[in-house]
């Protein structure tokens, strides 16, 4: 805390993570499942990763995307859960002002990334079925590029106010932040000004953006769905629908968190303060965990390009 001469108001030039306020003790019994959790989301990604860039026959779009989703994964993990294990394992909450507003930044802007990843993901799965002979001079590695920089764009210029507007309030006084992390709305309500506009515009950003992605994902699927419907082969219905079948588990696992917590933190009246607390600390580790484990066991191409990998270090 700065302390300004001739007046008793004080200015925060740091704050304290203060975890699990009801329930002290879920840091003990978490900080190992947590901290294997972080630990399998960072070697999987890295191996698919790895995998992806030495094997030739993954130099595709569809792998591009996904080595695009697991590099997100990565930066949101990194971003949160080491400075959480730091909290469990050694209480060290102290996080300066610049970092937690660094931290804030990169989650809101790497959520809507990851859900807009999803997205493109969909798109290629909906040329790939409903207009398999053009999906050669669709989906190449030119459109690959510019849905990586729209991604990068449409998210960074949306959710970049969101930590601006927080960094410009005044704090004074209480800097506990109840929470795991430097989530908007739990550092804003520390501050002596009015609110009332960041939580407006984080409420408009989160809606529109996570809302018009899986809608249109919804919108993908359907025509998917009524494409493979149409299909007379023997087995050809199948075979479509397992093409999907991957990509359609991580938006489940992407989306049942997001939304356990969305209605969790709706109704908090009814729920401990730290239960949403844990599930939003959970949804940066636990998509990124499974997401390559899910896409390695399902897809043939990685699994073959994983032990060719193995064979050769051997």
């Amino acid at each position: 805390m700065i302390l300004y001469n001739g007046s008793s108001s004080t200015e925060v030039s740091e704050f304290l993570l203060n975890c699990f306020i009801r329930s002290p003790s879920w840091q003990h019994s978490l900080s190992l499942p947590l901290s294997l959790l972080f630990l399998l989301a960072m070697g999987a990604n890295a191996t698919l990763l790895i995998t992806i860039r030495l094997e030739a026959s993954l130099h595709k779009p569809m792998y591009y995307l996904l080595s695009f989703l697991s590099i997100l994964d990565m930066v949101l993990c990194l971003t949160v859960i080491p400075k959480v294990l730091l909290v469990f394992w050694f209480d060290l909450r102290p996080i300066s002002f610049s970092a937690c507003f660094l931290q804030m930044f990169i989650m809101n802007n790497f959520l809507p990334m990851e859900s807009c990843t999803f997205l493109v993901m969909a798109y290629d799965r909906y040329v790939a079925i409903c207009h398999p002979l053009h999906y050669p001079s669709i989906i190449t590695d030119q459109f690959v590029v510019k849905a990586s920089i729209f991604i990068v764009a449409r998210n960074t210029l949306l959710t970049a106010p969101i930590p601006i507007l927080s960094a410009r309030l005044h704090y004074c006084g209480n800097n506990i932040i109840e929470n795991c992390i430097c989530a908007n709305l739990s550092v804003s309500k520390l501050s002596c000004d009015n609110v009332i506009l960041n939580k407006i515009y984080q409420l408009i950003v989160a809606w529109t953006l996570l809302g018009s992605d899986f809608i249109l994902i919804f919108l993908s699927y359907s025509f998917i769905l009524r494409a493979v419907m149409k299909l007379k082969a023997k087995g050809a219905a199948a075979k479509a629908l397992s093409t999907c079948g991957s990509h359609f588990i991580l938006i489940l696992f992407f989306s049942t968190i997001l939304l356990v917590f969305i209605f969790t933190h709706m109704a908090k009246k009814k729920v401990s303060h730290d239960v949403p607390v844990l599930l939003n600390v959970l949804h940066h580790v636990i998509p990124a965990a499974l997401n390559p484990i899910v896409y390695g066991v399902r897809t043939k191409e990685i699994k073959q390009g994983i032990w060719r990998l193995l064979r050769k270090g051997q």
